[in-house]
């Protein structure tokens, strides 16, 4: 009797593992992450089957995807820590602002996970105020840079960096200057105005100074642009610095100095609109220049996402990054859900950049802070106004890929039998696979096919999915 019940047992198990072996070889694996442009979906998580190639729906919309064809390695998606931003989150109460700060740049599948972030060298136009770092008595000057101080920064944004960093110590951040001091400048004001030649080296310095400065704050810095929108001298504050200025100065001061201080950051050029390709080509021609470059950094108020392409296609050695995009006060949900997605995260990364940020994380009902003059309808990826926090559509936009593919994914090849439907697809460094697919038309059954994997699932109309399988 007994060798009877172990001849059963034996047979059960060999059965369930058989068993279990069907199941995962028909249902395994994928997982799938929607958002709708209408938002009714918000991350919703589903299963997905896995499918035998005969088994597959004549009508549903193929997607291939070739994970040994490799393209950049992604370093980070986030936003623009402004000053203002700051600010706001600092004054949360503690309890609430650390569930915030967790629920923004926590890594877990709860999170948003932010990864990466800008913030700026001196004030932003999305900061209460206008100041540098050595202000100075209108008609003095300071060579020396002996009154350099961050006693702006210390009220509100350091305590925040420090607060993120013990959340997420790998974040990679980026700092840029929307101006100089006054004095260094042409015109003497924060608005417009070029950087005086004979503070070429004293500006060189005061960047240093300023990385020291946060170091000793206990914040590193991953990178750095020379400056915000060079193009764009309507801002308060800014500055104006053509192609031929930004090569000189980083050519022969900035990078120079960085060298012989034995700093290691990243160098970013340009930092503005698409429109101008040839901004940062120009530098890139000057062999010296380029050697203290590590990437270029766009916006897309103006041209197309293809530009970055063309940069790429020159110099495929330098990076792409993308750094900077708003969504307004008079925007829809459903149009920026729709057209960023498309354009500043699939487009981009379609045409290279392996850093996505939108801009500001945090305003007021009344889209504040920020300076005279400065921006009045940036809106945040969130709302925050007597301690309510709203979520707005910045918000799902980067999330819906921050919380999926983390920095060191690679991106693959990916492509669709739909216009409709826009992909971009990675290898992730924990092995599994991915893809993010936005569809701007009606709801589809979809086929994703990856060797010899296929799987079947639906995407709603006007939506976008984040597929993760082995």
């Amino acid at each position: 009797m007994r060798k009877l019940n172990w001849f059963l047992n034996v047979i059960l198990l060999f059965v369930s593992i058989v068993a279990a072996n069907l199941f995962t070889a028909n249902f395994l694996q994928a997982q799938q992450w929607t958002s709708s442009a209408d938002g009714n979906l918000q991350f919703a998580k589903t299963s997905i089957k896995k499918l035998n190639a005969n088994s597959i729906p004549e009508t549903a919309i193929k997607i291939k995807v070739d994970a040994g064809k490799t393209f950049q390695t992604m370093e980070g998606f986030g936003y623009g820590l402004t000053g203002g931003s700051a600010q706001l989150i600092h004054a949360l109460p503690k309890a609430q602002r650390t569930l915030l700060l967790k629920e923004i740049f926590g890594q877990s599948e709860a999170d948003l996970g932010v990864s990466y972030i800008r913030i700026s060298i001196g004030a932003s136009d999305l900061d209460g105020q206008v100041f540098s770092y050595c202000d100075l008595p209108k008609g003095e000057t300071d060579s020396a840079l002996t009154h350099f101080s961050l006693s702006k920064d210390t009220l509100h944004l350091i305590p925040i960096l420090k607060e993120v960093l013990a959340i997420n110590p790998s974040l990679k951040i980026m700092a840029s200057p929307w101006s100089p001091p006054v004095w260094m400048k042409t015109n003497g004001i924060s608005m417009g105005g070029h950087l005086l030649k004979k503070y070429y080296g004293t500006y060189a310095n005061y960047f240093l100074k300023y990385i020291k400065a946060m170091q000793a704050k206990g914040i590193t810095l991953h990178s750095i642009t020379m400056q915000n929108e060079p193009e764009h001298g309507g801002n308060n504050p800014s500055l104006l610095m053509d192609a031929i200025e930004q090569t000189e100065f980083l050519r022969d001061y900035l990078g120079p100095q960085l060298k012989a201080a034995k700093i290691n950051i990243e160098v970013v050029l340009y930092d503005h609109n698409a429109d101008h390709p040839n901004y940062p080509i120009a530098i890139l021609n000057d062999a010296k220049a380029k050697s203290f470059a590590a990437a270029t950094a766009f916006h897309l108020y103006l041209g197309k996402e293809e530009a970055l392409s063309e940069v790429h296609a020159l110099h495929p050695d330098k990076k792409i990054y993308f750094t900077e995009q708003w969504t307004g006060a008079k925007g829809s949900f459903d149009g920026d859900f729709l057209w960023h997605l498309e354009h500043i995260v699939i487009g981009t990364i379609q045409n290279w950049s392996s850093v996505l940020l939108e801009w500001n994380l945090a305003n007021n009902a009344k889209f504040e802070p920020h300076t005279p003059l400065g921006c009045t309808e940036c809106k945040g990826a969130l709302t925050i106004q007597d301690g309510i926090v709203i979520r707005n559509v910045s918000y799902y936009i980067i999330g819906q890929i921050a919380k999926f593919i983390k920095p060191g994914a690679i991106r693959t090849l990916s492509s669709s039998s739909d216009a409709s439907l826009a992909t971009t697809s990675f290898n992730l460094k924990n092995g599994k696979k991915a893809i993010l697919i936005l569809n701007k038309s009606e709801a589809k059954q979809i086929v994703l096919e990856q060797n010899n994997q296929n799987f079947t699932f639906n995407i709603p109309a006007k939506a976008a999915s984040t597929i993760i399988w082995p």
